[in-house]
């Protein structure tokens, strides 16, 4: 099977948020389409061992923020690679409560929905649940949405491991160029980013040309927050 068409499918990157009682949850998606105009509804794929999987199921809503291009690492990390279920991930974010009472989050955001679920089906990992939107509304009109092609040709970022669009690391490692393969490269083994020595991480303000050894003892993953010693030399 070619792994690398996968990469060929157009997805946006956003954070998916729900509240049941005192109990918030959210992650980071790429499934998220709007299937229906009148009324206007919108699907989402959620992995049942995430966390906010069981919190929109006890709530019947969700909210969902369209991120931008220049979205913070720190944020992607907190949603996307740690759980709800013993991290408070909305600690330091800014967000307001929407009228379904979903925590609804404006940071590096340019958008925001809020839906109340109106069907729901077992996918094998996932559910997919299909929610009409009550209200949504903008927030930075001037910045690029955020893509997934975005987020992984120039952020360097790969699927948390309960996203429907994850692949195997080693499926992964079986598409590095030639090119690529001569490079120094190191790679973070809670999400797959790849610092490449050549590159240095703009991002993060470090160098082109600048050797992982050589990086601050403080320095972190731009995306998910690891420290270095959960790099590897590939």
């Amino acid at each position: 099977m070619n792994f690398e068409t996968y990469f060929k499918i157009s997805y946006g990157l956003y954070i998916v948020t729900t509240q049941s009682g005192n109990k918030k949850g959210g992650y980071i998606a790429n499934t998220l389409f709007q299937v229906t105009a009148t009324p206007p509804q919108f699907a989402i794929s959620c992995n049942k061992d995430n966390y906010t999987t069981d919190l929109i199921k006890e709530s019947g809503v969700f909210g969902f923020s369209v991120l931008s291009e220049k979205a913070s690492p720190a944020l992607i990390g907190n949603f996307g690679y740690k759980s709800g279920r013993d991290f408070d991930k909305f600690a330091g974010v800014n967000y307001f409560t929407g009228k379904t009472g979903s925590p609804i989050v404006t940071d590096s955001s340019v958008a925001w929905f809020e839906c109340k679920v109106t069907q729901s089906y077992e996918v094998g990992t996932h559910v997919m649940f299909i929610g009409e939107v009550i209200d949504n509304g903008s927030t930075e009109e001037k910045v690029k949405s955020l893509t997934y092609n975005y987020y992984r040709e120039v952020l360097k970022g790969y699927s948390p491991k309960n996203a429907p669009t994850y692949i195997e690391k080693g499926h992964i490692e079986g598409l590095i160029t030639d090119q690529k393969e001569i490079m120094d490269v190191w790679q973070c083994q809670l999400c797959h980013y790849e610092y490449e020595e050549e590159k240095g991480d703009p991002i993060s303000g470090i160098a082109p040309g600048t050797s992982f050894l050589d990086l601050p003892d403080d320095w972190t993953c731009p995306i998910c927050g690891a420290g270095k010693t959960l790099f590897e030399k590939e």
